[in-house]
This record gives C-alpha cells, structure tokens and sequence, in this order.
C-alpha cells in the first residue's frame, strides 16, 4: 500500500490524545453510606468493571476513528499492475485489405471495425493510425471521424511487416501500445517479428459468417480467328461453392455474352467469342462474398501488323515467311552484309537464324533493341564460335555455350505453363510427335527451359524481361541438322515468340504490379502521356512516370491507379490507347485465416476490451473510501457503546 500525502501520517501521533485522556482520567468514585449497605456492594463491584469496560471500548474505538480519519487523508492507494505504461504512445493499425470486405453478423469487417472506433476509443486518447492506404500520426478520435468514416478499402493487401515498420521508424522514448485490427487473412509467423518485444500488441479479429468466395483470376486470347477472337475467363471457387453462378461480359458497358459457370472443381474456364477489333470492357460475376474480385477489366487494341525481320541467308528463312504471314506481319530477310542497322529500332521482333559471327556493331544494336521493348530470338550456326556466342549471350543474361554435340537427340519434354505455350495445349500431352537435332549445343543456363532434350539439356530457353523477351536455341534449325521445321511446334512457337504482349492481346494490368509497360507513341522531350479513366463514374487520372525510347515510351504506374477500371493512354486529348487495370487477388481465399500463429500473442474481442484492459492495469487502486467508512463505521460504533454499554 502506498500513500499520495504520506507527511499527514504524521498526525498519528496525535493518537496519544485520547490514550493520555483515558489513563489520565480525574474522575473517581465517591463513597455513599446507607444503612443496608450489604445489598449495594456485589453491585457496585458489577458496576466498576462494567465502567471499565466501557472506558476501554471507548479507548479503541476513538483510536481506531482518529487513525482511519488521519489514513483517509494521506489517501492510500495499492499501484497499478503496469504503472510504467502510463507513459506508452499508442498505435492502432486497421486492416482495411479487401478481405474485410466479407461480411459478419453486424456488416462488413471494416465498417463494423471503424464503427466501434467511433464509439469506443475516448475522446482524450491520442494515438496514430495505420491502415494499408492511409497514416493518421499523433491524432484523436474527433479529428479523424470524417476520415474513418469514409475509409475505402485498399489494392493493396495486409502485410503487417510493412505497417510495423513504419511504427518503427516513429522514433520515440516510450513504449508502444499496439492494437491490431485484421481477419488474419494471409497472415504469417514472419510477418509478426517487427512487433518489438517491449510493445505491448492486442490483435482483434472480427470473424467472417462467409468462407466461400469465386473470382474472377485473369482473361487470355484461345485462339485467334480470322474475324473473331476465343477468349478464356479463368475463374476460381475458394470454399464450397455449390451453386450455379452466372457470368457476364460487357464491352462498353454494352452486355455482349452471358452463361452460367458450375464449378467441379476449384478452377474453370469459360469461353466466349467476340469479334476481332477494340474491346474495352469487362467481365463479370454475382458473388455475394466479396465485391472486389467480382469483375476483371481488360482492353483488347486492334490487330496492328507487327514488324520482324529475319538476319541470315533467305534459303535458311523460307519457313519463316510461311509463319508470319503478311495479314498479320510485315516480314523481311536480310543476309548480314546487306543489312541496314538504321531499320532494326523500328521492329517488333529481330532473329538472328545461324549468322555464324555475330559483329560488335550489331551485338551493341541488338542489346539496345532488346531494352527498348524488343524480342530478339537467336538460332545458332553450326560454324559459329563458342566465343563469340558467349559474347553475344552476355549482353542479355546468364546463358552460356559450351560445346557442339554431334549425336542424335530428342526433344521430350515441354514446359506447357510457359506463357509461350500456355494458350497452345489445352492438357498435357504425353504421345506427341517430338523433334529431333543432328547436332546441339551444351548450354549452361540460370532460366528455366521451354523445351529440353531428353538427357533434361535445353532445347529453347528464354530471358524474360519487364519489356521484353530473349529466346535462345540450342541446335540450328535448318533441315539438315533437325527436322523442327516439319513439328506442330514450329508454328506457335515462332508465332508467339515474336508477338508482344502489349502491342497485341489483351491488356489487363495488376493494381500495384509495378511492370513497365510499352506503347507506340512519339514524343518530344516536354511532351507527356497522361492515364484517364475512361468511366463517367470516376474521373481518375494520373501522369505515370515516363521514359523515351525512340518511336516507343516505357510507362510505369506504381501504385496507380487508385481504382480498377477501363483507362486511356492521352497524349493531350489524343487517344493513344486503351488498357485495363485490376485488384491483385490476394485477398479472394478468405478461408486462408490464420489465427493460430497468434498463440503468444494478446487476441481480444472487441476495442472496448483493450481500452478497459489498459485502464484496469494502468489504473491505481484508491482505497482511501475505505478508510472513509471505517471512520464512519467507529464513530457509529462510539455511540452505540455509549448508548448501550452500561
């Protein structure tokens, strides 16, 4: 027990006052005689010590008052549990991932997590909040109530490494109270060692009454038809998803297709049949779970004939006309000595087809080429040298030659989830008429393969960069050295080799991705593309950074846009072309809650919990009423002693 005025203590002395006036007592007994004495003296004895009694009860009553009177006014009081945290800035981080987006039995998580913000956390209390999108420092709970009131849900998904790290960067001399809102979807055990050992961290996890989720994953060209295109919505079912579910596409917001989509299994893909040309629109599904993965924007531009050219002898490229036909390319062939450099900046796709030596001039353009957007694929000569392959390869990755085999091999194994191939086989095939090589290079390479021999050596491997693509074979491909030529594979391969995926097909960016993305344009140096959402209901536009690369400007957007949608590439009011952005699906499994990783850790259940644990334990314990009482309680009890003790 401890004391606020522990100097008033020092009034018990005065207790002696009323001890002195007991034992000091002048009052004595006067004799009276009468004359039948022997009756009155059994009582005056009986009298005596009844007085005496009395005297003494009296003694420690007023003993007992005057000490707890002088103790209630040191007020006493036993020390809080945690009195030190008085003292600790508090920090509340708010899941505000799309995953709270699932409803519980009061509403949608967050709604019902700012709503018991608003109502729980005193008026007097500051603290800093921390959401995925948004930071709030050193703030209360009336300058913010606009705020949490209109808090929108963020692309960005729960990491709460990342959130802690910036109450870590808080430099401060006090402890840490941190209260954590989040379902724990995704969480992980690493993502909670940034809460420092002298923070004191209490998880709320609102719980979701839906596991079951479909989404909406990605879109892709099947097949491209001579009018029309096949395309592929891939959608996933998280949970037991039972029911039929139905599935619209719109182009314009103009309804163009609609069936119904029963799952089997945890994947399926539905296809529809659009004609060939602009398509800016989205697909789009009724799921009551969550909204936000519930429709997949993309832009489909209209077939541009695509620029490549061949370097090598013509009687080697003749298969290569064939393939790029002239609805779809603008081919050409040129045998090294004729060869202008000045035309290369203007292809979609360059092939080196066995050029035995490669000159510096070139391997300078073509690395240039190659990082400004453009595929490059490379068949080696039989005559070529391993030095100046190497020296070749080194301008774009860790791919090296290392020596001509001569023997007979087979190539037996196909990467089908390579995006190469990913629209080519619609299962995996095991009896397929596999190509053979005379001879092949030994390569040593840090990429996977796309193609490999049987003793698992690669065939075809490729480096794959934020804006372009390297393809690189083994074995050279004229007739007599392998009969590729006269493969299935030939075709798909070499056609989707030289597509670029930005310049054709779809458009269907990732919210937060961070990928470079290329678009044919021609600026000058104060000349500027900006993003405008394409949609009456937003009005969203940002400038993306930029950056010149001859006819083509690299774009990269960062955390932009704020919002999916259907958006226009401008320069000024021109309308250079259409894209697409979406939510990243991280958050649609919301069934991946993972609160046992929480074990060592303070879960409570409500907001009003944590702020009634705080002030439990930060809170003295005054005991000074009590005293009050007992002072009360004595002088009660000295008058009834007068009153009845005799």
């Amino acid at each position: 027990m401890q004391f606020k005025h522990p100097e008033i203590l020092y009034f018990l002395f005065l207790l002696v006052i009323p001890i002195l006036v007991h034992l000091f007592q002048l009052r004595r007994f006067k004799k009276e005689y009468f004359t039948n004495v022997h009756f009155l003296k059994e009582l005056a004895i009986q009298t005596r010590k009844s007085s005496r009694l009395k005297k003494w009860l009296l003694l420690l009553t007023r003993l007992f008052l005057l000490a707890c009177l002088i103790i209630a006014f040191a007020q006493p009081f036993f020390q809080a549990k945690d009195s030190k945290g008085i003292t600790n800035e508090m920090f509340i981080v708010l899941d505000n991932s799309f995953s709270m987006q699932v409803k519980g039995k009061q509403g949608e998580l967050m709604k019902r997590a700012v709503q018991e913000l608003l109502e729980n956390v005193p008026e007097n209390q500051t603290f800093s909040l921390i959401t995925n999108s948004e930071t709030f420092w050193n703030t209360d709970i009336k300058s913010i109530q606009r705020e949490l009131q209109n808090l929108k849900y963020s692309a960005s998904p729960f990491v709460l490494d990342n959130l802690m790290s910036k109450i870590k960067s808080r430099k401060s001399p006090y402890n840490k109270d941190i209260v954590i809102i989040t379902d724990a979807v995704g969480l992980q055990p690493k993502q909670l060692k940034n809460i420092d050992s002298t923070s004191n961290a209490y998880f709320i996890i609102p719980k979701a009454e839906q596991k079951n989720n479909v989404a909406i994953d990605s879109v892709f060209i099947q097949q491209a038809l001579d009018n029309f295109y096949e395309i592929g919505i891939k959608l996933s079912s998280y949970g037991d998803n039972e029911k039929d579910i139905p599935i619209s596409l719109y182009n314009n917001k103009k309804l163009v297709a609609k069936t119904i989509v029963n799952f089997e299994g945890k994947e399926k893909s539905i296809n529809f049949t659009i004609p060939k040309g602009d398509f800016n629109g989205y697909a789009a599904i009724d799921n009551n779970a969550l909204q936000y993965d519930n429709q997949l924007f993309f832009s489909i531009s209209k077939p541009q004939k695509m620029n490549i050219v061949s370097i090598g002898q013509p009687e080697k490229s003749s298969f290569l006309k064939k393939i790029y036909s002239d609805n779809e390319f603008i081919f050409s062939n040129f045998d090294l000595k004729t060869l202008d450099y000045n035309i290369l900046e203007k292809q979609d796709a360059i092939i080196l087809n066995e050029v035995p030596e490669v000159p510096q001039a070139l391997q300078t353009t073509l690395k240039t080429f190659v990082e400004k957007g453009g595929n490059l694929i490379v068949i080696p000569s039989s005559e070529s040298s391993i030095s100046n392959l190497n020296s070749l390869m080194g301008n774009f990755g860790k791919i090296q030659f290392k020596s001509l085999e001569n023997g007979e091999k087979l190539v037996t194994k196909i990467a089908f989830n390579h995006p190469l191939y990913s629209t080519v086989f619609e299962k995996k095939i095991d009896n397929f008429q596999y190509p053979n090589v005379s001879s092949a290079y030994s390569i040593s390479s840090a990429y996977p393969s796309i193609l490999s021999f049987e003793d698992q050596n690669a065939f075809l491997t490729a480096i794959q960069n934020p804006v372009s693509s390297v393809y690189v074979f083994s074995a050279p491909l004229n007739k007599n050295n392998s009969n590729f030529q006269n493969s299935p594979l030939i075709v798909p391969t070499f056609y989707n080799m030289a597509l670029s995926s930005q310049k054709t097909g779809i458009s269907a960016l990732t919210i937060g991705e961070n990928s470079p993305f290329l678009i044919d344009a021609s600026l000058s140096k104060d000349e500027i593309v900006e993003i405008k959402s394409l949609s009456e209901e937003t009005n969203e536009k940002f400038i993306p950074m930029q950056q010149i690369l001859n006819n083509k400007v690299k774009l990269t957007f960062n955390d932009f846009p704020q919002e999916a949608g259907n958006f226009g590439v401008y320069k000024q009011d021109n309308l250079l072309k259409e894209i697409s952005f979406n939510y990243a699906r991280t958050e649609s499994n919301i069934a991946t809650s993972n609160e046992s990783v929480l074990s060592d850790y303070n879960v409570i259940g409500s907001i009003d919990e944590v702020f009634d644990t705080l002030q439990t334990n930060r809170t003295d314990n005054e005991i000074w009423k009590w005293f009050v009482f007992l002072t009360l309680l004595f002088l009660v009890t000295e008058i009834l002693i007068q009153k009845f003790v005799k």
